[in-house]
């Protein structure tokens, strides 16, 4: 009875997050991975609702089966939130103009445009920094520790091609998007 319980639980949260994974990786154009997670997604997927089936006499299975579902999601967000997959826009308007921030994060590596920007309270500098999730903790640490101030927004860009990051080895290429010709 243990035995198939155990692996009810591994397979369902082995399942969940690869799910979880797949969906991920489907929205960001990552075709090919997506298909090969959905290979083993399936596979492992009919195996534990066999379990469950086959031992339907004990309807602590089925529980089990579900409530690691949901542990399964919150596995497969936190394997998402370590690989950390494609990039972030970040706009950032400090609280004070100053021109020594843009300079000082293009010397760490960072693509960076920034322009004069007029606030309530009079000169801000406005930065737009595209960069990969995988650094954004420490490009917020590096921008608050020079502005604590700072306003900072980031969002997820859907498509973009071109300036500083199409010299990132390892960037997924982003084709154009075709225009409709006129009839």
């Amino acid at each position: 009875m243990l035995i198939p319980l155990l692996t009810i639980i591994i397979l369902q949260i082995l399942y969940v997050s690869l799910l979880t994974i797949r969906m991920i990786v489907t929205i960001k154009g990552y075709r090919y991975i997506a298909a090969a997670v959905s290979c083993m997604d399936i596979l492992i997927y009919v195996v534990a609702l066999k379990i469950v089936l086959d031992n339907l006499e004990h309807p602590i299975n089925l529980i089990v089966y579900c409530l690691s579902y949901g542990i399964g999601i919150l596995v497969g967000i936190k394997l998402e939130e370590w690989l950390a997959l494609g990039f972030i826009a970040v706009q950032v308007i400090t609280s004070r103009y100053n021109q020594e921030l843009a300079p000082l994060l293009r010397q760490k590596g960072y693509g960076v445009t920034g322009w004069l920007a007029d606030g309530m309270e009079g000169e801000r500098l406005y930065l737009s920094i595209m960069v990969a999730r995988r650094l954004q903790s420490r490009l917020y640490a590096e921008i608050l520790s020079f502005d604590p101030q700072a306003f900072i927004v980031s969002y997820e860009p859907k498509y973009f091609m071109g300036g500083f990051l199409k010299s990132i080895p390892g960037k997924p290429h982003y084709k154009p998007i075709s225009e409709k010709k006129n009839l």
